[in-house]
């Protein structure tokens, strides 16, 4: 999929303008719709919680640019990236939480687990690479309600309740899909979830 396109500069540069300054942002990514924030800020992960009223023992997933270390790692980050980047569809790998310290303890499954995905969208990517933390991305909807496939089904209530909604995509109709999850076990073996 090849989401390089025409997204303006000024529209990147408020997104990561609300990241830094701990807001909400609402983007799209090569996936669906999507609320998102500063991943290290146990503040931001609340009010994630709250907007989407969404039970803080449900965990969210971060999404994350590669590294050289993570490519050349032998470890679990290591392993998770190079799923990532073999699969032809877009693919969350669930990992231990302790392979992104930084994250905020809130932000993580009651297991401990956080769950991470590299974008292919060239938008998403570039707000990784300036914000420079992991962002968190859950989908654009209310707890327990369906996932948006494109902007004109976000629920109003979100659209209002973020600091900024990204101007990127809002016109595309092309529906998207949640992606394929899958878990690395504590024996590093891959276990499909979806």
């Amino acid at each position: 999929m090849d989401m390089k396109s025409n997204w303006s500069e000024p529209d990147l540069s408020q997104a990561i303008a609300t990241l830094k300054n701990g807001g909400l942002l609402l983007c799209p990514t090569d996936t669906i719709w999507g609320i998102g924030g500063d991943a290290t800020q146990s503040g931001v992960v609340e009010k994630i919680l709250k907007l989407k009223q969404r039970p803080a023992e449900k965990g969210m997933l971060v999404l994350i640019r590669e590294s050289e270390d993570d490519m050349k790692s032998e470890g679990v980050m290591g392993k998770a990236v190079k799923l990532m980047r073999a699969s032809i569809e877009p693919l969350t790998v669930i990992i231990p939480g302790t392979e992104i310290p930084e994250l905020a303890a809130n932000l993580l499954a009651p297991d401990g687990s956080i769950g991470i995905r590299i974008p292919k969208d060239d938008f998403c990517l570039e707000l990784l690479r300036r914000f420079g933390k992991p962002v968190i991305s859950t989908s654009a909807n209310i707890s327990g309600g369906a996932a948006p496939k494109t902007f004109h089904e976000i629920p109003p209530v979100l659209i209002r309740g973020v600091d900024y909604v990204v101007w990127w995509r809002r016109d595309d109709q092309q529906s998207g899909q949640p992606s394929g999850i899958v878990r690395i076990t504590k024996d590093g073996e891959i276990e499909r979830i979806r």
